[in-house]
């Protein structure tokens, strides 16, 4: 009796389909995955969509830390290394299919198939990267410098295209909390941006590579 060859490990169809530790779900605009202070138990990935993380201080100062998606679908990771509460609060920002992998099911395939090992790992270092990115530009750059960044952050600048739609749910609230700046700053800055031609409104935000020109700006 021959024996079934199992097909090799792909990470695209572990995080495509639902299995053992794995289940999907959709989200609504503004709907929440997690909330901070709840139990950090799972792995979250997204499959469509984008997810905001946000943190409450105990004054109520509500900041956004993140804008997650695309190439940088994971989310909830913390769990793995021993993060027993949610630091953060996860909310679609628009309709999202999101997969999520209990911990004990996400340490598992982690330690038995290394091309979803260095896939995390992938992720784990580009988030990082991102992180002391944005440390650094909130230390020494001004208000505008931030929204510019963010903005051709969100508009994939240096991949294929000039530009490239922003969301178009994306308030100025959401910009401001994300650049800690208010949403008068944002709004002046935007209409300025538009004047001078960086970006402008055509069925959503549209952003030029010119306004890597504020970026770099002295």
């Amino acid at each position: 009796m021959k024996t079934k060859i199992q097909p090799p490990f792909d990470p695209k169809v572990f995080l495509a389909k639902i299995g053992a530790g794995r289940s999907l779900a959709d989200y609504e605009k503004n709907q929440k995955v997690f909330s901070q202070g709840d139990s950090a138990d799972a792995v979250f990935y997204i499959q469509r969509g984008q997810v905001k993380l946000t943190v409450v201080s105990r004054q109520g100062k509500e900041a956004v830390i993140a804008i997650l998606g695309g190439d940088n679908p994971f989310f909830g990771e913390g769990c793995l290394a021993g993060q027993l509460v949610r630091l953060a609060t996860a909310s679609a920002m628009s309709e999202c299919t999101i997969m999520r992998i209990k911990k004990a099911a996400m340490v598992r395939v982690l330690h038995d198939e290394p091309t979803f090992s260095e896939l995390f790992l992938h992720h784990v270092l580009f988030r990082n990267i991102r992180i002391e990115e944005d440390l650094v530009d909130q230390l020494f750059n001004s208000s505008e410098k931030r929204l510019a960044r963010v903005l051709l952050l969100l508009a994939n600048f240096g991949k294929e295209g000039t530009t490239e739609l922003v969301i178009p749910q994306m308030s100025q609230e959401t910009l401001a909390e994300i650049i800690g700046t208010t949403r008068s700053r944002v709004s002046f800055f935007m209409n300025r941006f538009r004047k001078l031609g960086f970006i402008h409104y055509n069925g959503g935000l549209q952003v030029h590579r010119s306004l890597l020109n504020v970026v770099l700006h002295d």
